[in-house]
């Protein structure tokens, strides 16, 4: 009977999960409640997912990855592939690379999110449309973290899970030997076939503008000053040129969509528009007109005479999601005004201060020069721009990596399990002052924290329940008409499928179960099943929501949800051709 009320419960899940409306943390922390109601998870082993090692080391990962960003160290790679040329391929080659071998000693997400600014201004530099670069080194940043243990939360977890089977969790590097493979032939074909498989986005090189993006949505005040004051909107239509949009018109409160050509604009209106950075300048300049986007910055204020409006994307971990301008009070939280937000897929139908943030929105900020960097970054945003080599750092680059590579051979000698490792390598970045004390906690992603802390005890209710066995026997039956290899296959691209939808780490923790079932009914050895589920759930190619990578170049590069399976595709059926015969080459099916 438990077995149904999990199915259940995992049935709610996933359904929250693709509806989106509900942040993964909480949708995971509504299924560990309702088994935990229902009797299937007792109270006293309910939290315990939050201590357990792969939590533990996800966590001592996360700020040993933003140690090593601010350290320095990839702020004086990233300045230094400025000087290449303008050969897309090159540029390709070299930032896909870099990322994927970024991506396989640290976050994936931090690995990309220190090298996209840096491919972004390639793309300007260079006049070709970011869109071909960003979907690239994205994917490039999955395929690093199969590298090694610590690349990527699934491969963590996975070693946990053969810990309790074989009394032994999977090495720093046992994952090298199948995922280093993988990832050098998945680089292959990203650099050389599959970029072009890339929609073309619309882009133009300019000096001013980190990016075109062409769905930027902002609101301006019809002034006592302003030149619109007493036309008609025909009559303005008439005097902007075809980048600017009237979407609408808020007077007294009350928004009208798709005012009438002859509606004659007041004093105090507001008009919705759609346009450009660089257009929406002209247009303030030409009509008058002034943004709403908060209070003005005082004129004899500090810094007054430096403001400067920057772009950022809104990253997956934002304490911005979910909420909206208005109930945020940016301008008095932050110290930045809203001027417009950018979104893809969906049109902003909403005001701006009442439109609710999603991760991968574009965000055009303006703010005193001085504070806007510090304020985007406690936005948990990434800035659209090119960062300069902070030399105050460069002195600590060798100590970084010194304590880096000292926890990685305690973990590889055996002499301290890798969540205590790690865990002391964190502190100890603090302590030297690698990282600052405040970026302490704030390094931590912490709704994948909660995330995988509610979603082991689910995990272990699917198997204790008997529901991880019985998918297992269903799978097994494929054994009559599959050789072994079919089976594994099955898995992997199941495991894929559900990466794509589901959270990776999540997906893991409900895979890894029914993979030691499968290799329990065959009498395997269970390392090839849970290898196999490693590899598929680091392979969320197929949407912009299976991994954080994929949503935060989403709206840089302008792509729409159908653009990732254009090269994803291909990458998964290539992954698992590759994958399939390196698993049963180096993990031998019949335990020994």
């Amino acid at each position: 009977m438990d077995h149904y009320i999990v199915f259940a419960t995992l049935a709610l899940v996933f359904s929250l999960f693709i509806w989106g409306k509900i942040r993964h943390d909480f949708v995971a922390m509504i299924g560990l409640f309702v088994l935990l109601v229902a009797g299937v998870v007792p109270s006293e082993t309910a939290f315990s997912g939050f201590g357990h090692p792969a939590v533990i080391t996800v966590a001592a990962i996360l700020i040993i990855g933003k140690a090593l960003e601010n350290s320095g160290l990839i702020d004086v790679v990233g300045n230094a592939l400025s000087g290449m040329g303008n050969n897309l391929l090159l540029h390709i080659a070299v930032l896909c690379v870099l990322v994927a071998t970024a991506s396989a000693f640290m976050n994936n997400v931090g690995a990309l999110a220190l090298m996209m600014p840096v491919a972004i201004h390639l793309a300007n530099e260079s006049g070709y449309s970011p869109s071909k670069i960003l979907m690239p080194i994205a994917f490039s940043s999955l395929l690093g973290g199969m590298v090694t243990l610590f690349g990527t939360p699934p491969n963590i977890i996975i070693a946990t899970f053969r810990a309790d089977v074989v009394g032994q969790p999977f090495g720093m590097f046992d994952f090298s030997p199948v995922g280093l493979v993988v990832a050098l032939v998945g680089l292959v074909f990203i650099i050389l076939i599959g970029w072009r498989f890339i929609p073309h986005r619309k882009s133009r090189n300019r000096d001013n503008q980190l990016f075109e993006i062409e769905d930027y949505i902002t609101e301006v005040l019809v002034s006592k000053e302003s030149i619109l004051k007493g036309k008609t909107i025909k009559e303005v239509a008439d005097m902007i040129n075809d980048e600017v949009h009237i979407l609408g018109l808020v007077r007294l409160g009350q928004r009208i969509n798709l005012p009438s050509e002859n509606e004659t604009l007041d004093v105090d209106d507001i008009i919705i528009l759609e346009t450009e950075a660089d257009e929406l300048q002209n247009f303030l300049s030409n009509t008058g007109t002034t943004l709403v986007g908060g209070k003005k910055f005082r004129a004899d204020a500090e810094g007054a005479d430096k403001i400067k409006v920057a772009e950022a994307v809104i990253m997956s971990d934002s304490p911005l999601i979910g909420r909206t301008a208005a109930n945020l009070r940016m301008r008095s939280r932050y110290g930045v005004n809203l001027i417009a937000i950018a979104r893809r897929e969906r049109k902003i139908r909403k005001r701006i201060d009442h439109a609710v943030f999603q991760g991968g929105d574009v965000l055009l900020l303006q703010g005193r020069e001085h504070f806007l960097e510090e304020s985007i970054a406690q936005m948990g945003c990434l800035p659209l721009a090119k960062r300069e080599i902070r030399f105050g750092y460069r002195t600590k680059i060798p100590l970084a990596l010194g304590i880096f590579f000292t926890a990685i051979v305690l973990v590889v000698t055996g002499l301290l399990p890798v969540e205590v490792s790690f865990s002391m390598a964190a502190v100890t970045m603090i302590l030297a002052g690698v990282l600052p004390i405040r970026k302490f906690y704030t390094s931590v992603n912490w709704p994948v924290i909660v995330l995988l802390g509610a979603m082991i005890p689910v995990g272990e209710a699917l198997e204790t329940s008997g529901g991880a066995a019985l998918i297992a026997e269903k799978i097994q039956l494929l054994g009559d008409y599959l050789p072994v290899w079919g089976v594994l296959a099955v898995l992997m691209a199941t495991t894929m499928i559900l990466s794509d939808v589901v959270n990776n780490a999540a997906t893991v923790v409900l895979m890894a179960p029914v993979a030691m079932g499968i290799a329990e009914g065959f009498g395997h050895s269970v390392d090839p099943y849970l290898m196999a589920v490693a590899i598929g759930a680091s392979s969320a190619f197929l949407t912009p929501i299976g991994h954080q990578s994929n949503t935060l170049v989403m709206g840089p590069g302008g792509y729409r949800f159908t653009d990732y399976w254009r090269m994803g595709l291909p990458l998964d059926i290539l992954i698992i051709a590759v994958a399939i015969p390196m698993i049963l080459t180096i993990w031998p099916i019949v335990s020994p």
